[in-house]
């Protein structure tokens, strides 16, 4: 997200206001229907082909939507001028599904990281509390996301302990050239593509 965020409620940010703000938080929650959609389609339809067909897609879209200068409903004002949330997450839900598509113990947690994580840490801030609580209570939360994966789908205990942390370290810097949608995808998926030879 861009610096700007840091100084404004993400309310008044939203194109489209409250309901705006809302609508974005219940996207990202749904982003969390990707995985069981993607595995359930599976062996019906060539799923490798389409992820890609959507990131590229995304990636044209979004392309022009930013020659027109435009944010739509639920995204910030200031992405008019920068490459979206949206479009961030979209293409690291991509990466994750062309990654590491044979391992559906990495990819329910990772996406599931974001998709509740993420809103969660940002209604924690916009609570008030100190970086520091908001840190701990994030990384309680995603580690729990990761033990029930343990649990379910046999994801290795170690990483379930150690990727809270890294799921809400990975949300923390504040860039205008890359979103934490990204973010928060990506740099857990490169810890889990370097625990993998090991396990």
């Amino acid at each position: 997200m861009g610096e700007q965020v840091e100084m404004t409620d993400p309310v008044e940010l939203s194109v489209g206001g409250i309901w705006g703000h809302t609508a974005r938080r219940v996207f990202h929650l749904s982003m969390g229907g990707f995985p069981f959609l993607y595995y359930y389609l599976q062996g019906e339809i060539e799923t490798q082909k389409v992820v890609s067909a959507a990131v590229i897609f995304v990636i044209f879209a979004e392309a022009v939507r930013l020659k027109l200068g435009i944010a739509i409903f639920g995204q910030r004002h200031y992405e008019s001028k920068q490459v979206s949330a949206l479009a961030w997450g979209a293409f690291a839900i991509g990466i994750i599904f062309l990654t590491v598509p044979d391992y559906p113990e990495f990819v329910y947690p990772l996406i599931l990281s974001l998709s509740f994580g993420d809103p969660f840490l940002g209604e924690l801030r916009r609570k008030n509390l100190d970086s520091k609580n908001v840190f701990l209570i994030g990384s309680i939360f995603i580690m729990m996301i990761w033990l029930i994966s343990w649990h379910y789908l046999s994801t290795p205990f170690f990483l379930a302990i150690l990727m809270g942390p890294i799921c809400v370290a990975a949300e923390w810097p504040r860039l205008r050239w890359i979103d934490d949608n990204a973010t928060m995808l990506l740099i857990p998926l490169t810890a889990v593509l370097l625990a993998i030879p090991f396990l």
